[in-house]
C-alpha cells in the first residue's frame, strides 16, 4: 500500500470567494436592513388588571383545596356494608366473640331489632338444613 500524505496532494479550489471588504462593512449593512422599531411600553395601570386576575385565581384555588381534600378523604374512609362483610367473612382469625367484644352499647342497641319469624319458616329451615348440631350449640 502506498503512503498517502495530505499536505503533498493537489487541492481543489472551492469556487466560493468573499467580496472585498465584506466583513468590514457587514455590521453596517446589517444594521441598515434591520427595522428600527420602538419597544411597546405597557403602562402599569393596564398591567394591574392582569395582576388582579392572578390574585383572584389564586384565591379561588386556595379556597377549593380544603373542599377537594375533604371530599377525597370521606370517599376513601367510608366502607360499604358488602365490602365490610366480605372482609370479615374471609378472615379466618376473626370469630363472633371478637366481634361482640368490639361492639359498644350503642352498637348493640342499633343491632337489636326484633325479628318476626313464623313457625312455618323455622320448620322449613330446620328441615332443609342438615347441620342441626350447629344451631343447637349456638
Amino acid at each position: 500500500m502506498k503512503e498517502f500524505k495530505l499536505e503533498n496532494s493537489t487541492k481543489i479550489e472551492t469556487g466560493f470567494i468573499t467580496p472585498d471588504n465584506y466583513f468590514e462593512n457587514f455590521s453596517d449593512k446589517l444594521m441598515l436592513k434591520l427595522a428600527h422599531t420602538e419597544p411597546k411600553v405597557i403602562p402599569f395601570y393596564k398591567r394591574r388588571n392582569n395582576f388582579i386576575m392572578l390574585v383572584a385565581a389564586l384565591l379561588v384555588i386556595a379556597l377549593m383545596i380544603p373542599v377537594i381534600y375533604s371530599t377525597q378523604n370521606n370517599s376513601a374512609t367510608e366502607l360499604d356494608e358488602t365490602t365490610l362483610e366480605n372482609y370479615l367473612s374471609y378472615q379466618s382469625n376473626v370469630n363472633q366473640y371478637d366481634l361482640i367484644n368490639a361492639l359498644d352499647a350503642d352498637d348493640i342497641n342499633k343491632i337489636d331489632t326484633p325479628v318476626a319469624l313464623e313457625d312455618k319458616t323455622i320448620e322449613d329451615i330446620l328441615v332443609d338444613n342438615d347441620n342441626l348440631e350447629h344451631f343447637i350449640i349456638e
